[in-house]
C-alpha cells in the first residue's frame, strides 16, 4: 500500500486548540487517558479532516490506524468537546451588539439525511425528518449570520418537517427580541413573517418599488405630464425667432441685398 503526504487547508493553531480542549476532556474522564488509541493531536486532525473535506469513516480509521468503531467513538466524542466550548446564543448577540452591528441575518437549512422515519405525531401519516419543501430527509437547522453573511450561531436541529418559523420560536427568536430591544436587528426572509418585533422581513405579495434605471438614470417622477411639453421637442422644431433675436443664426441675421 502507498503511503502519502497530504496538506489540510486549516491554520495550526485551530488544530492545537482543539488538540488542547481534548487533553483536558480526557484527564477529567478517562482513568488512563495515556492508553488510548490515538493522540489528541491525532483525534483532532482526525476531526477537521471530516468537518473540512467530508473524509468518509472507513478513510479516516484507515489514515489514522484506527478501527472504525473507535474512529466513529473519537470523531463523536471531538464534536460534543467542540460544542461545550461554543459560545451561546446570548453571547453571540452581547458580541454583535458591542462590536456596533446594525443587524444580523436568520435563515433556516436543511442538512441531508438518509431516511429517518419517524411518525409525525397526533394521527398524521407523515414523516417528521421529511421536509415537503426540498423533498427529501434531513434536519432543520436555524443559521444565524453577521452583517456580512459570516455564520456566527447555529441552532440545534429539528426534523426536516418543521417550519423555519417555528424553528426559530423554539430557538431563536426568544434571544432576539432583548437584542431587537437594545438596536440589534434580525434581517430574514419572507418564511418569517409575524415573528414578532425586531424581525423585518419582506411582505408577501409586494413587490419592489419603481427605482431609476442604472443606464438612463430616470424614473418614474421624472416622465413629463400631460400638456407639458417635451425638453427636446424645440430642438426637433424650426427657429421662430427673429433675426434681431440673440443667439440667432448668421444666415437668419443677414440682411438682403
Amino acid at each position: 500500500m502507498l503511503s502519502y503526504r497530504a496538506t489540510l487547508d486549516l491554520p495550526t493553531t485551530i488544530v492545537r486548540r482543539i488538540s488542547a480542549w481534548l487533553s483536558a476532556h480526557r484527564r477529567r474522564h478517562d482513568r488512563r487517558p495515556w492508553q488510548r488509541a490515538a493522540t489528541c493531536w491525532t483525534q483532532a486532525i482526525l476531526l477537521c479532516r471530516w468537518m473540512c473535506d467530508a473524509t468518509p469513516i472507513h478513510r479516516l480509521a484507515r489514515d489514522h490506524g484506527l478501527s472504525q468503531a473507535t474512529c466513529y467513538r473519537y470523531l463523536h466524542e471531538a464534536l460534543d468537546v467542540v460544542a461545550d466550548h461554543a459560545p451561546d446564543l446570548h453571547e453571540v448577540l452581547d458580541e454583535q451588539h458591542a462590536h456596533g452591528a446594525a443587524f444580523v441575518c436568520l435563515d433556516g437549512t436543511l442538512i441531508a439525511t438518509t431516511a429517518v422515519h419517524t411518525p409525525a405525531g397526533q394521527g398524521k401519516t407523515t414523516d417528521a425528518w421529511y421536509s415537503g419543501k426540498h423533498h427529501r430527509h434531513g434536519g432543520n437547522v436555524q443559521v444565524l449570520t453577521d452583517s456580512s453573511g459570516f455564520p456566527i450561531w447555529t441552532s440545534p436541529v429539528s426534523p426536516g418537517s418543521t417550519h423555519d418559523l417555528t424553528a426559530a420560536r423554539q430557538h431563536v427568536l426568544p434571544a432576539l427580541y432583548p437584542a431587537a430591544a437594545q438596536g440589534l436587528k434580525t434581517l430574514t426572509d419572507k418564511g418569517y413573517q409575524g415573528a414578532g418585533i425586531g424581525i423585518c422581513h419582506p411582505i408577501k405579495g409586494h413587490g419592489l418599488a419603481p427605482t431609476p434605471t442604472p443606464a438612463t438614470g430616470s424614473s418614474p417622477n421624472s416622465a413629463p405630464q400631460p400638456n407639458e411639453p417635451m425638453p427636446s421637442s424645440n430642438a426637433s422644431r424650426p427657429s421662430r425667432r427673429s433675426p434681431s433675436t440673440p443667439g440667432a443664426s448668421p444666415r437668419s441675421s443677414a440682411q438682403p441685398s
